[in-house]
């Protein structure tokens, strides 16, 4: 065998025509600068921190939200990067409209969508009712679909996009008294899984983050009256401590880069080990 030429493999396509060559530097790879991302639920905790880390990354970003005053203050915390859209991602009817009005409002349409607005509801399943299901049900999933439906054309058109979801740890697993917000989360792994299988050939990526337990003023205030259930959640987090949104935002910030150019259809678990934890 002569050494100096390239091995062929039979069946199997060529090593130097199939990997592209590493054209980008590490800070660039990890960029968000010429993206535009709309994140709903954006004007607080979570979705707030993904607004600010993608905004630090070089996106602009445009936060939807049902409360104005708090998606100003927001804005405001951010930068010029930011854009406030008051929306309530419940009325489907109109959602269509949001891709024009953020073009309008910006002149780009969004190539990074994050499905992060939702709602909680804790009751024992035999008290939760129908309308308490139907609920969290379009909050969360109705409204992520009919927003994806409206943004997919455009990133399709121009080739490129990142879908995310925020998952849960209700996603992954059985947690008491939330049926209706672990089915709605649930159902963001099939919507995933399903959204990655059409379009990734198309250039848009299809994601979801699962944050563990996320430090909040909410979250102290459940856990300081209930300290076996704080205990018990720092039990089985192998990082023994709760998480913070920017972990969340920086997360997010990945999968949305090209860093993460070959990741689609994954749900990713920031939970400091939570979900592998005993």
């Amino acid at each position: 065998m002569n050494f100096s030429e390239e091995p062929k493999l039979s069946g199997f396509p060529s090593i130097s025509k199939s990997m592209s060559p590493l054209t980008k530097a590490f800070p660039d790879s990890f960029s968000l600068a010429g993206e535009m991302a709309l994140i709903t639920g954006g004007g607080t905790g979570i979705g707030f921190a993904m607004a600010h880390c993608f905004a630090q990354a070089g996106a602009r970003v445009v936060l939807v939200g049902r409360r104005a005053a708090e998606l100003e203050s927001a804005v405001t915390k951010i930068g010029p990067a930011a854009f406030a859209l008051p929306f309530d991602i419940r009325d489907s009817g109109r959602v269509s409209e949001l891709e024009s009005s953020v073009r309008n409002s910006t002149g780009q349409s969004p190539t990074i969508l994050v499905n992060n607005a939702g709602i909680h509801l804790k009751k024992p399943a035999t008290e939760t009712t129908v309308d308490d299901f139907r609920d969290v049900l379009e909050t969360h999933v109705l409204a992520a679909h009919a927003l994806t439906a409206a943004l997919l054309p455009g990133m399709q058109e121009v080739g490129r996009g990142s879908i995310l979801f925020t998952a849960s740890m209700a996603s992954l697993f059985g947690i008491p008294r939330v049926i209706a917000y672990s089915a709605a989360k649930s159902a963001y792994l099939g919507m995933v899984r399903t959204l990655a299988t059409e379009v990734s050939a198309k250039g848009v990526r299809v994601n979801a983050i699962a944050p563990g337990w996320i430090e909040s003023d909410m979250m102290r205030k459940a856990l300081d009256s209930d300290p076996a259930r704080r205990d018990r959640i720092l039990a089985r987090t192998p990082m023994g401590r709760f998480g913070t949104a920017e972990e969340i935002g920086w997360a997010a910030v990945f999968l949305c880069s090209s860093a993460a150019s070959f990741i689609t259809g994954t749900i990713l678990p920031v939970d400091g080990g939570a979900s592998i934890g005993f």
